[in-house]
């Protein structure tokens, strides 16, 4: 070897000689007996934290009762417009919710439209392949069918109909009233103001003369009552149209109470053609009553 290294190997032990080292006793831990380590104790749980919510979908939950019929309105006032519009093919459930941007809804929800709102909506038809429509008041197309209901509701008295129901029922309704203007005559019913549509029948009118007319314009019977015109008609020898309306009812005749009179015993007035054959035993019984009655007294 090297007298070189074998010089440094001896300086180094005679160094390590002179630095003297103090061993440290390992300590045994509490818990080097135990089989198991310790359990690290649980933070008290606060009241306040529970249940994390989606922000997104806390609409969508099936609580919500407010969000179901505010998806079912927007169904419905879609599918009337629909009507409106023209557009009478019948829609699923899915394809509804694309067209009203409800894509979003979640099963449960579906689940009632499908079984409960949509079906038992009075405004909705459901066709045999489950399919959605809207249903209108009357089933009217076009302006023809417009027409011909209100010579219907003429010819059988039934009088007119509302603008509301004939906007709500016929598409393009406007287009068609334009074109019906002159067989329609609309009228504003005084207590809330709603138009009323009536069939404008020709045949009925009559040739007036103008100077009947100026006379019936200037007679007024604003002030005076109807029972007062009712006498002023009697007088000149003309009947007043009287009340056809609802009559009252009759009141019950009351019978009277059956006397306390006794029954009289009546012959039976049938089998005559036996007359011969029967036999009456009211002597008989009289001559047995009193031999009885003798018995008893000679005792």
């Amino acid at each position: 070897m090297d007298p070189a290294l074998l010089r440094e190997r001896e300086l180094f032990k005679k160094r390590a000689l002179s630095n003297p080292t103090v061993e440290r006793k390992i300590k045994e831990t509490k818990y080097e007996s135990r089989e198991e380590p310790p359990k690290k104790k649980s933070k008290p749980v606060s009241s306040s934290s529970g249940p994390k919510i989606d922000i997104s979908n806390y609409k969508t939950m099936t609580g919500s009762s407010q969000y179901r019929f505010g998806v079912l309105a927007k169904i419905v006032k879609h599918m009337k417009t629909r009507h409106q519009e023209g557009e009478d093919h019948p829609l699923s459930l899915e394809e509804i919710l694309d067209e009203t941007n409800q894509l979003d809804v979640g099963s449960k929800v579906k689940q009632w439209l499908l079984n409960e709102a949509l079906v038992n909506n009075p405004k909705i038809e459901v066709s045999p392949d489950n399919k959605f429509t809207f249903k209108a008041t009357y089933k009217i197309r076009d302006r023809k069918s417009l027409l011909r209901l209100l010579k219907q509701h003429d010819l059988k008295g039934l009088g007119g109909i509302l603008l509301e129901d004939i906007q709500e029922s016929l598409p393009h309704c406007d287009k068609a009233l334009k074109h019906l203007q002159n067989e329609i005559l609309f009228i504003t019913r005084p207590i809330d103001k709603k138009k009323i549509l009536f069939y404008n029948d020709r045949t009925a009118s009559l040739p007036i003369d103008e100077e009947f007319q100026k006379l019936w314009r200037t007679v007024g019977v604003d002030v005076v009552d109807d029972e007062k015109i009712d006498e002023y008609l009697e007088k000149q020898g003309i009947r007043s149209m009287q009340d056809h309306g609802l009559k009252k009812p009759m009141a019950p005749i009351k019978r009277k109470k059956a006397s306390n009179r006794k029954k009289q015993f009546k012959k039976p007035r049938d089998n005559e053609h036996l007359a011969d054959v029967l036999e009456t035993y009211e002597d008989n019984t009289l001559t047995q009553k009193g031999q009885f009655q003798s018995s008893t007294e000679k005792k």
